[in-house]
C-alpha cells in the first residue's frame, strides 16, 4: 500500500493526532454518453464522488466513486469505517478526529465512529428538536468570539438527546435597515471532543480546508476531468488521481523547506517536474540535475533521506 510506505518513511502522523475531514464533491461532466452521470443536489450533470483528507497536509485518505444522483449519504457510514481502518493499517496509532458536514449528520456515521473509537464533529442541519435545542440557551450565556469584521458572533453550547454536546455559534445578519429587534443566523455542530466552546467551534470551522484539498485535486491533479464514458473507468481515473494528488503532499512532508502557500502545480514544477535522470554506479544511486536549478539542493537533500531511509 503506498500510504503506508509513505508514512513509514516519514510522512505519516506515527502517534500524533490526525484530524480526519470527509466531504463530498460534484465532477462535472458534458455530453449524454458517461455512465453513471445524473444530476445531484446543485442541479449540475456529473458525478458525486465521497473523499476523505488529511488536515494538515491535504492528502487523499480515500475515495468511493459515486453516481451523480447519488444522496450524499450514500454509503457514508461504510466509507467512515473504511477511512479508519486504512489509516490505523497505514500506521496513525493516535488519536483520530472525524470532522463532516450536515450532509453526514446521521446516527449511523456517528455509530460508525464510536465503533472506532475516533472522536467527532458533525454539522447538523436545523431540525425542530436542534432548533428546540438552541432556544433553551439564556440570552446572557453567549461568548462573543471575533468571527466577523464587526465582531458579531457568539458561541455557546447546550445537549442533544442523551450523549451529544451541541457546540452553536449564532451570527448577527446585517440589515441596511434599522430594525426593531436582531436577525441571527445559527450554526451547530455535535461534538464528543473535551474543551471549551469558543475554541471547539474554532477548530470545526477549519473544516472548510478539505475545499482547499478538493480544489487540488480537481485542478492540479486532473479529478476535475472524468475522460471515459465508463464508469469503472472513471472510478479507477479517481483512484490514479488520488495516488497522483497524495505523491505531491508526500514530497512536500518530506521535510522540504518550503516557502509560500501549498499549491500543488507550484511542488510538481519545483521538485517533480524536472529535467534530470538518474545512474547507477558503484551499487549507488546518482542523480544528474540541471545545471544551476535554484531546487537543487533541497531536492537532493530529500533524495538522500529517502535512500537513507530505503537502505
Amino acid at each position: 500500500m503506498l500510504m503506508t510506505r509513505a508514512w513509514s518513511l516519514g510522512a505519516g502522523p506515527g502517534d500524533e493526532p490526525m484530524t480526519i475531514d470527509v466531504d463530498s464533491t460534484i465532477c462535472e461532466v458534458f455530453g449524454n454518453q458517461k455512465q453513471g452521470a445524473g444530476y445531484g443536489y446543485n442541479k449540475v450533470l456529473g458525478y458525486h464522488p465521497l473523499l476523505a483528507t488529511r488536515a494538515d497536509t491535504g492528502e487523499t485518505l480515500h475515495v468511493r466513486f459515486r453516481k451523480g444522483s447519488a444522496n450524499t449519504q450514500r454509503g457514508a457510514q461504510c466509507f467512515v469505517r473504511e477511512v479508519m481502518g486504512q489509516v490505523r493499517r497505514a500506521g496513525a496509532s493516535g488519536a483520530l478526529t472525524l470532522r463532516c458536514d450536515s450532509g453526514f449528520f446521521s446516527k449511523y456515521v456517528v455509530q460508525a465512529r464510536i465503533d472506532h473509537d475516533v472522536r467527532y464533529s458533525i454539522t447538523v442541519r436545523q431540525t425542530p428538536a436542534i432548533t428546540r435545542a438552541i432556544e433553551q440557551i439564556a440570552e446572557d450565556a453567549w461568548t462573543s468570539i471575533d468571527d466577523t469584521a464587526n465582531g458579531g458572533a457568539w458561541v455557546d453550547e447546550t445537549t442533544y438527546g442523551d450523549q451529544h454536546r451541541l457546540v452553536v455559534r449564532r451570527t448577527r445578519l446585517s440589515d441596511p435597515r434599522p430594525a426593531l429587534f436582531p436577525t441571527y443566523r445559527y450554526h451547530a455542530f455535535i461534538t464528543d471532543r473535551d474543551g471549551d466552546a469558543v475554541t471547539l467551534d474554532a477548530d470545526h470551522r477549519r473544516h472548510a480546508v478539505v475545499e482547499l484539498a478538493i480544489r487540488d485535486l480537481k485542478e492540479g491533479s486532473g479529478l476535475e476531468h472524468c475522460p471515459s464514458g465508463d464508469f469503472n473507468a472513471n472510478a479507477a481515473w479517481a483512484v490514479l488521481a488520488s495516488i497522483a494528488h497524495n505523491l505531491v503532499r508526500w514530497v512536500a512532508a518530506l521535510e522540504l523547506e518550503l516557502t509560500g502557500p501549498l499549491v500543488a502545480k507550484t511542488i510538481r514544477r519545483k521538485f517533480i517536474a524536472l529535467p534530470g535522470r538518474l545512474t547507477d554506479s558503484g551499487r549507488r544511486r546518482h542523480p544528474h540535475l540541471p545545471t544551476k536549478w535554484p531546487w537543487a539542493t533541497q531536492w537532493s537533500e530529500c533524495f538522500d533521506r529517502l535512500v537513507k531511509k530505503q537502505t
